[in-house]
């Protein structure tokens, strides 16, 4: 039953980053960082010890976007991946573990491309990519759970 409320807290969290992100192209602070203290925190609690896995996903995923997004910025001179989607998909990290990592990048990058092709993809038309993250996040979480 308790994790059926945390499932509840983080899909609200997590639609709630999509809200602000739509209206406000970024991801803040107050939401992001403690999402992923609480998926730290739920996965040394589930598993009793240090959750090694989720400590290296939350790294990983940081510092992975973080990487891209200052590559970007240093061939380009604009920001074309914020840290805040680097903090979401550290906090992916922090819920899934690192070897989901791969798998939600997919899927949200499968999506948000599809949508712009769709669309009429007009080159440098800036998307929001918090709420793509989002939701690969959010069915990540549901089938590694068991829930779906």
């Amino acid at each position: 039953m308790s994790e059926m409320w945390l499932t509840l807290a983080l899909g609200g969290g997590l639609l709630l980053l999509c809200v602000i992100d739509i209206r406000e192209r970024r991801l803040p602070d107050a939401i992001t960082l403690p999402l992923i203290i609480i998926g730290l925190v739920q996965g040394a609690l589930e598993l009793g010890g240090w959750p090694t896995a989720r400590i290296v996903g939350a790294c990983l995923g940081f510092g992975v976007f973080w990487v891209i997004g200052e590559v970007f910025w240093r061939l380009r001179g604009v920001e074309g991946l914020g840290q805040g989607d680097a903090k979401l998909l550290a906090g992916a990290g922090a819920w899934l573990g690192w070897a989901a990592l791969p798998a939600v990048v997919l899927v949200a990058s499968l999506g948000a491309l599809l949508t712009e092709l769709g669309r009429g993809a007009v080159p440098g038309r800036r998307i929001a990519f918090g709420p793509w993250l989002a939701g690969a996040f959010w069915l990540s979480w549901l089938w590694q759970s068991g829930i779906w």
